[in-house]
């Protein structure tokens, strides 16, 4: 297995290529749709790059998946689809998720049972997609919807677990639940080998260093400034649940939402022809 990461600086996002070089199968996760709300622009800048790479190596990418619904960029999953037939994936908890922001955002067409998406994955399922195995583990938390998937000695977390110096996933979306993550982190990632390398969903760079997407079990484990596996599940709780509250929304929070729910699909054009995304207001 073999994989090609790929950075989206305005969304601090990062996107993944997993490849097996003597077959060319491939699957991408986490894919970015470049969107700028000020003037409701969408662009493929993100995907061209990531095309750029699979047609170059002439890949076959059998899976788009997705970690999780994000609430900070738009799925460029779809794009990805019509240009290379790959079929879709996600949690099949999405459920809850989308049974939430339906509501919210009045999505009252919206199906809340999965169907947008090609593949709606278990934990522990094991994907085929070509000579690559693709495991899927739960680890909820963050969102309910949560999956981390494990190609050979690789496991692609999402935002349960990001690199040392920066921590975890927030958990105060709906449906979010530190507690959960606590468990997910540390049973279900922690207990793997420490050799085991761990691709992280984002980084968000302290000052003085670069972009980077790998850290390691073993030095997850000793060195989260979150979450280290010694903490206790009630000190992580109450810190998780306290930093949570100073945290602002991420700024393409509603976008994003109603983009990811449906599988990457835009909203319908109304009768004039244009696409809309809805703002709920909140006050008075």
């Amino acid at each position: 297995m073999q994989l090609e990461t790929f950075f989206d600086e305005r969304t601090f996002t990062l996107t993944y290529v997993v490849f097996d070089e003597a077959t060319k199968d491939a699957v991408i996760l986490d894919p970015v749709l470049d969107y700028e709300p000020s003037g409701g622009k969408l662009w493929t800048e993100s995907l061209q790059r990531v095309a750029a790479f699979v047609d170059a190596k002439k890949l076959i990418v059998h899976f788009v998946l997705e970690t999780h619904p994000h609430a900070d960029h738009l799925s460029g999953g779809q794009w990805l689809k019509q240009r290379y037939g790959a079929k879709v994936g996600i949690s099949e908890r999405i459920v809850e998720v989308q049974g939430v922001f339906k509501d919210v955002f009045a999505l009252d067409q919206l199906p809340t049972d999965g169907r947008q998406f090609d593949v709606l994955v278990k934990d522990r399922q094991v994907l085929r997609a070509g000579a690559l195995s693709v495991e899927v583990i739960a680890t909820p938390g963050h969102t309910p919807a949560c999956v981390s998937f494990k190609v050979d000695d690789a496991v692609f977390t999402g935002d349960a677990l990001f690199l040392d110096d920066v921590g975890v996933g927030r958990c105060d979306f709906p449906k979010g639940d530190a507690a959960a993550l606590y468990d997910s982190v540390t049973t279900r990632l922690f207990t793997l080998p420490d050799a085991t390398r761990l691709f992280t969903g984002h980084d968000y760079p302290p000052a003085g260093r670069t972009w980077r997407s790998m850290t390691t079990v073993g030095s997850a484990k000793e060195a989260n400034v979150q979450l280290p596996v010694a903490m206790p599940k009630a000190t992580f709780v109450e810190k998780r649940t306290a930093r949570d509250r100073t945290l602002s929304p991420p700024r393409l929070l509603y976008p994003s939402v109603q983009v990811n729910i449906n599988a990457g699909l835009l909203p319908e054009p109304k009768a004039n022809g244009r696409r809309y995304l809805v703002t709920p207001l909140n006050g008075p």
